[in-house]
């Protein structure tokens, strides 16, 4: 006899915050962006958490209006829901992305230039054709 049984009763529950576009997730699972609207089931120990950069996490425990020990048929309240965001205080780390300045390569290959490169002490030396005399640099080896 369980489909005679009635689901649980559902309501739409507005959510607002200043500033807006807080995270509102309720404790059910739903999430928007404020303002919003979600449609909760009438459930006691229902509350909405609000998360916004730069701002203190607030959680709204909604209670059931006119409540039996059921709960059942009973609305919401608030409805709407409303919070003002605290800003977070100084020395509160932020849930921010931190953009640390890299140091970049110094690597001439990478930077187009309209002027030839120098020679690298790497490249291979061009032998003459000829042998060249000896010298008091070179003496007693051969240049190459």
């Amino acid at each position: 006899m369980d489909f005679m049984k009635s689901s649980p009763a559902t309501e739409t529950l507005r959510i607002e915050s200043e500033p807006p576009g807080a995270e509102a997730k309720t404790s059910q699972g739903q999430t928007c962006r404020t303002p919003c609207e979600v449609t909760v089931q009438n459930a006691p120990n229902t509350s909405v958490t609000f998360a916004l950069n730069g701002y203190q996490t607030q959680t709204v425990t909604l209670q059931p209006e006119g409540a039996t020990a059921d709960a059942t048929g009973a609305k919401l309240s608030p409805n709407p829901v409303y919070v003002e965001l605290q800003a977070a205080p100084p020395g509160t780390p932020a849930k921010k992305r931190k953009t640390v300045a890299k140091k970049r390569p110094t690597t001439t290959a990478a930077v187009p230039s309209a002027q030839p490169e120098p020679a690298t002490a790497t490249a291979p030396a061009q032998m003459p054709s000829e042998p060249a005399p000896a010298s008091a640099n070179s003496y007693p080896w051969p240049a190459r």
